[in-house]
C-alpha cells in the first residue's frame, strides 16, 4: 500500500472532499436562505406549507417556514438551526439571520475559488463579526421601559409585512401593555419573561376583537352547571391534587360479607370526599382550580357550597395563575389556609365562539396576563399568534437591554461602510474576508428593495450616499416613498439584540460550514433489511488504517 493510509468504509458510504464538499455545502445552505428570502420586510410575500397530513400553514415567519420544511441536507439543517436560535433568543430577525448566513457563504465561495484558504476567510469573518458587534453598540440609542410610544414602534416594526394589516398599531399596543405588566426587577435588572403572557386563540370575530386581560383565561368550563356562573371578589384555591378517592398503587380487592358493612364503606367514602370540600370552605375559598380530576360527588358538594370549580388545568396555566393572583399551588388539602389563596375581582364563565371559557380578571399587580386572539379563520388566528409572539419578544428584549437601532437596513449599510474602512487597517489576506463580510451585510437592504419591486442597485447607491454624509447613519429603505428615509422619523425601529444575535449566529454558522472539507455520509438504513450486514444510520466509518473486525475485503 506504499504507506498510504487506508480508510475502510461501509459499502454504500458516499464521500466528497476538498472544494467539491465545500461548494456542495454552500449550495445547500444558500438554497435554504433563498427559500425564505422573498418573505423579508413589509412587502415580503407569504408561503403556504402543506404537511404530510394535509394541514395547511400560511406564514411569512422565517423560522416557521424552515421548521415545517423537512430539510435533509446536513449543511442546510445547520442554517435551520440559526433560525431556531434567533427565534429562541430574540423572537424576531429569523429571516435576516438566515439570508445573511447565505450571503456570507456566497461571498466566501468566490474567495475560495480565488485560492484564498478557508481558514483565512474564517479568521477574517471572526474579526469582522467582532468589529460589527462593537460598532452596533455605538449606533444604538437608549430605550426606557416608560417610553410607551417607542416600544409600540418596535412592536409595530416586528409586525410589518405580516397578515395583520391595518390592525398593526392596535395589536402593537396590546403587546406593549402585556409586556409592561409582566416586567420584574430581579437583582437590579429588568427581566421580561414573555412566558408569563398566556396567549389564547379562538377563531371568530375580527382582529380588533383581540383583547388583553389583566389575569388569566382558562380554556375550561365550570365542572357543574349548578355552580355560579360568576364570582366577585374571588378567593382562589390552586390545587395540584385530585379531588377523588385515591386508587392504590398495586392491584387490590375488598370483600364485604355483610350488607351493613357495604353501607358503612360507602358512607366512609362519601365523608372522605365531603371532607375535601369542607377543607376548601374552611380556608375561605370560593373558586377552585384543580390540576387533576374532581369526583362527581365532590362536584355536587362544591356546587351546593356555591364554589366555582375548574378541573384538569394545564401545569403551565397553574403557574401563570399563581403569578397573576398571588396564590400558592397546594398539594395537601390539610395545608390549605387563607394565606395560600389567590385573589381576583371577578371569575366568570364566558362563551367565546362555540366554547365556554373561564376568565379570571381584575388581578392586582398581576405578574402574568393573557391575550385572547380573535380572527376570521383558523389560519389567520394562527398567524396572528406567531406575529404576537414576535412582538412580545422584541418589546421584552428592548426593555431588558434598554437599547434599540434604526431598522429598514440602516444599521446594515452603516456597518457595511464602516467595515470597508476598517478592512485595510487589518491588512493581509484577512482584509479580503472582512471586505466580503461588509458586502454581505448589504443583502438586507438589497432584499427589502427587491421584495418591494424596486430597483435594488439604485436604492443601494442612494443609501450609501446618504450614509457617507454626516447625519445619514439612521437612513434606511422607506418602501412607501421608494427611497432612503430617516428610520427613526419613519418609526422603523428594532432592538439591538435582534441585529447582534443575527450577525453572531450567521457568522458562526458560515464559519462552521466553511471549515468542512470532507463529508463522509453513511448509507441510510432501509426498512426491513435484516442480517449482520444491515446499514446503520449515522457514523458509517468502519475503521481507519486497518480492517474492522468481521469485515472481509
Amino acid at each position: 500500500m506504499q504507506g498510504q493510509p487506508i480508510i475502510i468504509l461501509k459499502e454504500g458510504t458516499e464521500r466528497s472532499k476538498g472544494k467539491g464538499a465545500q461548494s456542495n455545502n454552500i449550495a445547500a445552505a444558500r438554497a435554504v436562505a433563498d427559500a425564505v428570502r422573498s418573505t423579508l420586510g413589509p412587502k415580503g410575500m407569504d408561503k403556504m406549507l402543506v404537511d404530510s397530513m394535509g394541514d395547511v400553514t400560511i406564514t411569512n415567519d422565517g423560522v416557521t417556514i424552515l421548521k415545517e420544511i423537512e430539510v435533509e441536507h446536513p449543511a442546510a439543517k445547520m442554517i435551520v438551526e440559526v433560525a431556531k436560535t434567533q427565534d429562541d433568543e430574540v423572537g424576531d430577525g429569523t429571516t435576516t439571520a438566515v439570508i445573511v448566513a447565505g450571503e456570507l457563504l456566497k461571498k466566501a465561495e468566490t474567495l475560495v475559488e480565488q485560492n484564498v484558504h478557508p481558514t483565512i476567510i474564517v479568521n477574517g469573518y471572526k474579526i469582522a463579526a467582532a468589529k460589527a458587534i462593537e460598532l452596533l453598540e455605538e449606533l444604538a440609542f437608549p430605550v426606557k421601559a416608560t417610553d410607551t410610544q417607542l416600544l409600540k414602534d418596535i412592536a409595530s416594526t416586528a409586525m410589518s409585512g405580516r397578515s395583520v394589516g391595518s390592525s398593526r398599531d392596535f395589536l402593537a399596543g396590546i403587546a406593549v401593555n402585556a409586556v409592561k405588566a409582566i416586567v420584574e426587577e430581579i437583582a437590579g435588572k429588568l427581566v421580561a419573561d414573555v412566558d408569563n403572557v398566556l396567549v389564547v386563540k379562538k377563531h371568530g370575530g375580527s382582529l380588533t376583537d383581540t383583547q388583553l386581560v389583566d389575569g388569566i383565561i382558562l380554556d375550561k368550563e365550570r365542572v357543574h352547571p349548578r355552580m355560579p356562573a360568576f364570582i366577585r371578589d374571588a378567593k382562589i384555591a390552586l390545587l395540584n391534587r385530585a379531588l377523588e378517592i385515591k386508587k392504590t398503587e398495586f392491584s387490590s380487592e375488598i370483600r364485604i360479607h355483610e350488607a351493613g358493612k357495604m353501607q358503612a364503606f360507602l358512607s366512609q367514602e362519601e365523608s372522605t370526599l365531603k371532607g375535601y370540600v369542607d377543607a376548601i370552605k374552611k380556608a375561605g375559598a370560593n373558586v377552585v382550580v384543580c390540576q387533576k380530576g374532581i369526583d362527581d360527588l365532590v362536584q355536587h358538594y362544591l356546587a351546593k357550597a356555591e364554589i366555582y370549580a375548574v378541573r384538569r388545568a394545564k401545569e403551565s396555566d397553574m403557574k401563570k395563575l399563581a403569578k397573576a393572583t398571588g396564590g400558592k399551588i397546594v398539594v395537601d388539602l390539610n395545608d390549605l389556609s387563607t394565606k395560600d389563596l389567590g385573589h381576583a375581582d371577578l371569575v366568570e364563565e364566558r362563551k367565546i365562539g362555540e366554547d365556554e371559557m373561564t376568565f379570571i380578571t381584575g388581578c392586582k399587580n398581576a405578574k402574568a396576563v393573557s391575550i385572547l386572539i380573535r380572527g376570521g379563520t383558523e389560519h389567520v388566528v394562527d398567524e396572528v399568534e406567531r406575529v404576537m409572539h414576535d412582538a412580545l419578544r422584541v418589546v421584552g428584549v428592548a426593555i431588558e437591554d434598554g437599547k434599540a437601532l434604526p431598522g429598514g437596513g440602516a444599521a446594515d449599510i452603516e456597518l457595511s461602510l464602516r467595515l470597508k474602512d476598517f478592512a485595510p487597517t487589518v491588512g493581509g489576506r484577512e482584509q479580503l474576508a472582512i471586505e466580503a463580510f461588509s458586502e454581505a451585510l448589504e443583502i438586507v437592504p438589497w432584499t427589502l428593495a427587491e421584495n418591494a419591486g424596486l430597483d435594488a442597485i439604485d436604492l443601494l447607491i442612494a443609501l450609501r450616499t446618504k450614509h457617507e454624509g454626516k447625519r445619514g447613519k439612521n437612513f434606511g429603505v422607506d418602501l412607501n416613498k421608494a427611497g432612503p428615509a430617516d428610520m427613526i422619523e419613519t418609526k422603523v425601529i428594532e432592538p439591538l439584540r435582534v441585529k447582534r444575535q443575527a450577525i453572531e449566529s450567521a457568522s458562526e454558522v458560515a464559519n462552521m460550514i466553511l471549515r468542512i472539507d470532507d463529508v463522509i455520509a453513511a448509507k441510510k438504513m432501509s426498512g426491513g433489511e435484516g442480517g449482520g450486514g444491515g446499514h446503520e444510520h449515522g457514523g458509517g466509518m468502519g475503521g481507519m488504517g486497518g480492517m474492522p473486525p468481521g469485515m472481509g475485503m
